[in-house]
Order: structure tokens, then C-alpha cells, then sequence
């Protein structure tokens, strides 16, 4: 089931971390304070997205000055108040970079940066504009690999043979090794003032993907519902919310380094995000509990978030977290983020909640990949019911 893991972690090389202030007082004075203590003038790359409305939203709570940069093509009608730049990461196309000149801030926020020719050409201007600090936004996929369990930032990275490549592959075996290179070209410009985040699966409320939303979707619809795996098994989860605040929070503090950004605090349990999914639902689905073996046996595709804790994939939901925690990265209940995640969902029109069933055709964005109809076929043939 390794072949598709890449794919879904996408919709989400310093060594050490070198903390300005000791942010993790900070994170924890900031849950009940309204204001930063000093205003920042902050620039963020797209904004209109998935993490950027969050991170836009708690930056003004704060105070912040904002600006958004980006192609004007994304929700259009958020934010009309603020001070919006017209471009295009890569400067080569339509007016490229050149909102940006003679312009400068003291943070920046990259959380749509893919190919490391386009962080290496905003990164490099903005640093020579003035700007003091950098915040790039990987992913867990840049490690070498997944089969490393408990794996810190100094595990070993991913490389690509072809660094001038600029496609994700098609089955997204890229893009582990593009962020990598995006994080070295955002290193080099700023090597006094980079902050790398790597958040693995990116949840909660806003969610393009429907892979995390799958599951309390699935099981709000009733009937037999196949889960894979075991309740024991691990999972890591962050939700966008607790990124995007934790992001503000890194600023306003001027932390450096390379952080994993996953949750919670402690192991998850695979069966405490079922069970939270079930008590969020009026007439939940009666669940089962299937092992690899049996999938494989049954040919179900890779059913989205959950990873076999095992061989090539035993480290996907175990990277540690220490010292995103250490920095002040903290996290609400699971229960908050699977409740408001399907409250979210069911006020979607009813087109795009059809996204999440398996009879979608949604080309590279994620849909359900199994249907009711043939769960139960599933569970037949196991003798499930």
C-alpha cells in the first residue's frame, strides 16, 4: 500500500534549532492574550488556500500587519481589507515577482512554495529587500525514508537524482526530494533567519484534500464501515488551526531551525480517532476492524490517513515531535478537530460533499476510494457480516 503514501501526504536541512526566545512561555501566555508584543510586518505566499486564511486570521488577532501575495485566482473575496500583491511564484510567467520589488517586511510565510526555483527566486529578493526572516513550510516527506521509526530533523533527507525537475511525479515520488531542495534554497538566502516546518497530515475544518475528512464522513453515513488496521496503531495529525497560530507564534519569536510538525503531544491511537469520528455523529456506522492481510487479500486500495506500522511505512505516523513542542507547538483535543471537521463538511454544498465519495472524479485531488456497496462485499466476503 507504499504507493500512494506520497501522494497523500503532499496535500500538507538546517540541523538544530536555535530558539531566540524561549517560545514555548510564550505560546502558552499568547492562549489568552489578545495582542503580540510588538507588531509585525508579515508578507504571506498565497493566503487564500487551506493554511493561509488561518494563519492571515490569528496574524491580524495579534495585531500583525498583512499582506498577501499570490495569483488572485482563490477565494477572491477573502480578506478585502488587506493589501494584496498580484503575481506568480514562478517569475518567469505573467508579472512574475515584480509586485514584490522595492518592497520589504520583517517575516515572510512560504506555505505554497513546490519547486526550489521559485523559493530560491522570492527568497533571494526578499533577503536582499531586507526582510529578517523566512518561514518555509516542507513537509515529513522529506525524509529519506519512512520506514524510520521516531525519526528527528536530523534523519536523513530525500534527494532527487534530476534537481531540475519540476513535476511531482506520477506517483508524487518527487516530492519529498523538491521540498528538500526548497529548503536548502530558502536556508541559503536567509542563513542567519530560516525557520523550516515540516507538518505531516494538515486536518480540520477547510480541508481540500477529504482524507482525514473521509473518516468521520464515512462513518456519519451509518451502515458497515471497513477500518484498516488495528485501534493500537499509531497516527499523526496536526490540525491546520494549531499549525498556523504555532507559525505566528515562531515569528513573533524569531525561531530558527527545522521543526517536524506533528500531533499530538503524546501517541495518538488510531482507535481514539475512531472513536472520537463515532461520538461526533447522531447514528454512527457499526465499524470493522480489518488488518492488512485481509485488505490485501480483498484487493482494497490504500484507504486514506491510516499507514500499516510496518516495513517501508512504520515511521509515517511516528516522527517525533520534541522539539516543535519544545518551541511551543501545542495542540486542541482530537475530539475538537473531528467534530468541527464534520461540522465544516455537512454545511459544503452538495456537490462538493459528492468529493468525498468514492464515486468522484476529482483527477489528483483525494476521493473516497472505496464504495459503501463494495465495503460490504468486503465484509461478506470476510465474514464480517
Amino acid at each position: 500500500m507504499r504507493s500512494n503514501r506520497r501522494d497523500f501526504l503532499q496535500f500538507s536541512l538546517a540541523t538544530g534549532a536555535v530558539l531566540a526566545t524561549p517560545l514555548s512561555a510564550l505560546a502558552r501566555q499568547a492562549a489568552t492574550a489578545t495582542k503580540a508584543p510588538k507588531n509585525l510586518r508579515m508578507l504571506v505566499f498565497g493566503g487564500t488556500g487551506f493554511i493561509g486564511p488561518e494563519l492571515v486570521n490569528y496574524a491580524l488577532s495579534r495585531g500583525h500587519e498583512v499582506t498577501l501575495f499570490n495569483r488572485g485566482r482563490t477565494n477572491t473575496h477573502l480578506f478585502p481589507d488587506l493589501e494584496k500583491i498580484v503575481g506568480n511564484r514562478d517569475p518567469s510567467k505573467d508579472e512574475g515577482l515584480k509586485g514584490l520589488e522595492g518592497k520589504t517586511w520583517d517575516v515572510v510565510f512560504d506555505d505554497n512554495g513546490y519547486y526550489p526555483r521559485h523559493v530560491k527566486a522570492s527568497a533571494e529578493m526578499l533577503a536582499k529587500a531586507g526582510v529578517d526572516h523566512y518561514v518555509y513550510v516542507s513537509s515529513v516527506s522529506a525524509y529519506a525514508s519512512f520506514a524510520i521509526d521516531g525519526q528527528d530533523e536530523d534523519a536523513p533527507a530525500a534527494k532527487l537524482e534530476d534537481a531540475t525537475v519540476e513535476t511531482m511525479g506520477d506517483q508524487g515520488q518527487y516530492y519529498g526530494g523538491l521540498k528538500v531542495l526548497c529548503e536548502e534554497a530558502a536556508e541559503a538566502a536567509f542563513p542567519k533567519g530560516c525557520t523550516v516546518v515540516r507538518p505531516g497530515y494538515i486536518v480540520g475544518p477547510g480541508d481540500p484534500t477529504d482524507r482525514f475528512t473521509y473518516w468521520p464522513v464515512r462513518i456519519s453515513r451509518g451502515g458497515d464501515a471497513i477500518i484498516p488496521g488495528t485501534a493500537e496503531d499509531p497516527i499523526q495529525v496536526i490540525d491546520v488551526r494549531d499549525l498556523a497560530e504555532w507559525m505566528v507564534l515562531l515569528a513573533e519569536a524569531r525561531t530558527l531551525g527545522v521543526f517536524n510538525a506533528c500531533g499530538p503531544e503524546k501517541k495518538l491511537a488510531w482507535g481514539t480517532v475512531i472513536d472520537a469520528c463515532t461520538k461526533a455523529c447522531e447514528k454512527p456506522a457499526k465499524v470493522h476492524w480489518t488488518s492488512i492481510e485481509e485488505l490485501q487479500g480483498e484487493k482494497v486500495p490504500p484507504l486514506p490517513i491510516w499507514a500499516p506500522p510496518q516495513g517501508e511505512e512504520r515511521g509515517v505516523h511516528t516522527a517525533s515531535n520534541a522539539r516543535a513542542i519544545a518551541a511551543g507547538l501545542m495542540f486542541r483535543p482530537i475530539q475538537t478537530t473531528v467534530s468541527d471537521t464534520l461540522a465544516w463538511f455537512q454545511e459544503l454544498p452538495p456537490e462538493r460533499q459528492k468529493n468525498c465519495d468514492a464515486s468522484s472524479k476529482r483527477g489528483s485531488c483525494f476521493a473516497a476510494p472505496i464504495t459503501e456497496a463494495e465495503e460490504q462485499r468486503v465484509l461478506k466476503a470476510l465474514g464480517r457480516i
